[in-house]
């Protein structure tokens, strides 16, 4: 099922467990960085989280609908934008988010594929996969609209 169009406008003082009206039991004792990191992030108010956190989190399929039009609006203005990873590492974790993320909010792939565009060819830098996949949102298809650019390499 397709959201809808609109513009979606998230009350960034608020955590994405706020907004989710969901709060995640405290982490185990001994658990990884990485469920700890998420555990908290989820806690802060989203307008706080800062490139690396929305890399992190957009990694791991967190909070999706609230985190990604925070990604898109960074990377309108700074498509190289970088968490702790490499430059573009941003761009990376928005790009190889799973199909059906783009069927389910088609505003914010069109905006992705806006990026996309005005880049033109993705650094050769960037792994394969993820060159791959920017080709593929690209590329015009059924349902999708068409590309203008080509992010070959």
């Amino acid at each position: 099922m397709k959201r809808s169009r609109k513009k979606r406008l998230v009350d960034r003082r608020r955590s994405l467990e706020e907004l989710e009206r969901f709060r995640w039991p405290d982490p185990p004792a001994e658990t990884t960085y990485l469920i700890a990191t998420v555990h908290a992030l989820r806690r802060r108010p989203i307008g706080e989280l800062a490139v690396e956190d929305l890399r992190l989190m957009i990694g791991q399929n967190e909070g999706l609908p609230s985190l990604l039009p925070l990604a898109l609006e960074i990377l309108r203005d700074d498509p190289m934008a970088e968490g702790h990873m490499h430059e573009g590492d941003l761009l990376s974790a928005v790009v190889t988010r799973s199909p059906e993320v783009w069927e389910e909010w088609p505003e914010l792939r069109a905006e992705l594929v806006g990026i996309l565009s005005e880049l033109g060819e993705l650094p050769s830098f960037f792994l394969p996969e993820v060159r791959s996949t920017a080709r593929e949102l690209l590329s015009p298809g059924p349902g999708t609209g068409t590309g203008t650019a080509t992010a070959t390499g």
